[in-house]
């Protein structure tokens, strides 16, 4: 059995930027010629990188999503997003007050709802797409149940003038968590929206004293808040995340990455994901007891790529 009791563990990125790179242009040059249409493969491809070259435990990870799952998702997405749009639009040409309010009342009702279905529905397929030795991740939340939640604390979002996002964040991280599997094992996060506030209120004001100086501790605290509150369960034993991230580490990776990003005019796109990959996985420990050999497949297979793409159109990446 593999088991050990004060066994900390890593995850690893194998990823070089010039194969990146390879990927990356290919992509941008097919995209371009079929006028975006190759976008779904496009990103199939990346991912499909991305993991192999993300390794635990010595066996790399596989991202199962297809092109053409995700181009019958991009099509679904897409059909949604002109609808609301359209709407918009013809509210507007009416010229008639009612009319226009109506089309606004609705468009953002319409995209207030769209986060929270974007959200659950990329989770779903990018969690049932992704496996390690054969075993598949899953998401089990109820899109009803989180569509009450979103809503909720958006609406105490604004009759807060902002302060009650933060308990939001948690709120939905902790339910996200709640419901991840990797075959049995099971999640939590205990992060407090109390404890977040406090760090984030420290952060703003300290970076807005120091003109920007204190803001790579203050991301650092967001990463290392982030990631020190996720546990992972298998039967008894409880895994804890430990994050080794240092605001000088920060610092290196996103002055690198601007620096090579705009003296590449963005061709070098591929080498700060690269930077930026490797930064996160060499500072995520895994600590606890863990038999990988006793890892069961528990979860579904789910196909349906829509959400993932109203995330992409929406700018929304996972929680």
């Amino acid at each position: 059995m593999e088991q050990s009791q004060n066994q900390s563990r890593q995850v690893s990125f194998h990823g070089e930027g010039a194969k990146l790179f390879g990927v990356y242009i290919v992509n941008i040059l097919i995209t371009f010629f079929t006028l975006g249409l190759y976008y779904p493969w496009a990103k199939a491809a990346i991912l499909k990188y991305i993991y192999e070259e993300t390794e635990f435990e010595q066996s790399r990870f596989t991202f199962h999503g297809t092109g053409k799952e995700m181009f019958i998702g991009f099509i679904k997405a897409f059909g949604i997003i002109l609808v609301i749009y359209c709407v918009l639009f013809l509210s507007i040409l009416s010229k008639k007050a009612a009319i226009m309010a109506f089309g606004f009342l609705f468009f953002y009702a319409a995209l207030l709802l769209l986060i929270p279905v974007a959200i659950h529905g990329s989770l779903r397929y990018r969690m049932s797409r992704s496996s390690w030795r054969g075993i598949h991740f899953g998401y089990r939340g109820n899109l009803k149940e989180f569509v009450r939640i979103f809503v909720i604390g958006s609406l105490l979002t604004i009759f807060t003038l902002g302060i009650y996002s933060f308990w939001l964040i948690i709120e939905i991280r902790k339910y996200i968590f709640k419901h991840l599997r990797f075959g049995d094992l099971t999640f939590s996060y205990e992060g407090e929206g109390g404890a977040f506030f406090v760090l984030n209120l420290k952060g703003y004001f300290l970076s807005l004293i120091t003109l920007g100086i204190y803001s790579f501790w203050y991301v650092k605290d967001l990463f290392n808040y982030y990631i020190d509150n996720i546990r992972m369960h298998q039967d008894d034993q409880k895994l804890i995340f430990r994050s080794n991230a240092t605001a000088g580490g920060y610092f290196k990776l996103i002055v690198g990455n601007l620096l090579i990003i705009l003296f590449t005019l963005g061709l070098g796109t591929p080498w700060a994901i690269v930077r930026a990959l490797h930064f996160v996985f060499s500072n995520i420990v895994i600590e606890g007891a863990l038999d990988v050999n006793a890892i069961r497949q528990t979860e579904e297979n789910y196909q349906d790529a829509t959400g993932e793409d109203l995330a992409d159109m929406i700018d929304i990446g996972l929680v």
